[in-house]
């Protein structure tokens, strides 16, 4: 997938204001990479593949009557921020490094995404459930599922997507690996429950 494919990826599933919104977030993103490292230097040139499409694809692996989304370790706001400005939904963004949260409640209030909270502060601490909860680059799944447990119900759907990196021990559960639509080596790890 090129950068084109990708911008075109995304003004086939959203209209214009929202594809719009994310451009300027992803402006948003690039500007503040210079002061603190949100995405690999490397991944910019490749921001809508690797980023953005890479985020907004996790939505159609959340169930229809989902309402609430958690994303866990946000950092320069993927998937969390793309997922705000694509999903109606009430999307939760927990992110320990005080700067990074400082800078997504900066794009939230400029941008005016209504639906997005921002939570400085560590997972563990978080006790609000919710319909999905994702995490891309957060620890193993089994850490994840110890740490986040406080969020989820027995009907929330986790969606964790995880690169290249093999498929860890999901905890005797039922899962599903999906093939990621911008890398076909890069796999989705979902699954319902309790963590």
């Amino acid at each position: 997938m090129t950068e084109d494919d990708a911008r075109a990826w995304m003004a086939d599933r959203y209209d214009k204001e929202v594809t719009d919104r994310v451009a300027s977030f992803v402006d948003m993103v690039m500007a503040e990479n210079a002061v603190q490292n949100l995405v690999s230097p490397s991944s910019i040139a490749s921001i809508w593949v690797r980023h953005v499409v890479d985020s907004a694809q996790l939505i159609d692996f959340a169930p229809a009557s989902a309402r609430s989304w958690t994303d866990v370790g946000t950092g320069g706001g993927f998937p969390g921020m793309i997922v705000a400005l694509c999903w109606s939904g009430a999307v939760t963004m927990v992110e320990p490094r005080k700067l990074r949260a400082a800078f997504l409640q900066h794009c939230v209030d400029r941008l005016g995404i209504d639906n997005a909270a921002i939570i400085a502060g560590k997972i563990e601490a978080v006790r609000s459930p919710t319909d999905v909860i994702t995490a891309r680059a957060v620890a193993s799944v089994e850490k994840l599922l110890h740490a986040a447990g406080g969020c989820a119900t027995p009907n929330t759907r986790w969606i964790l997507p995880r690169g290249r990196s093999p498929v860890d021990e999901v905890g005797g559960r039922l899962f599903h690996v999906e093939q990621s639509i911008t890398d076909p080596a890069s796999s989705i790890v979902t699954f319902d429950g309790v963590g």
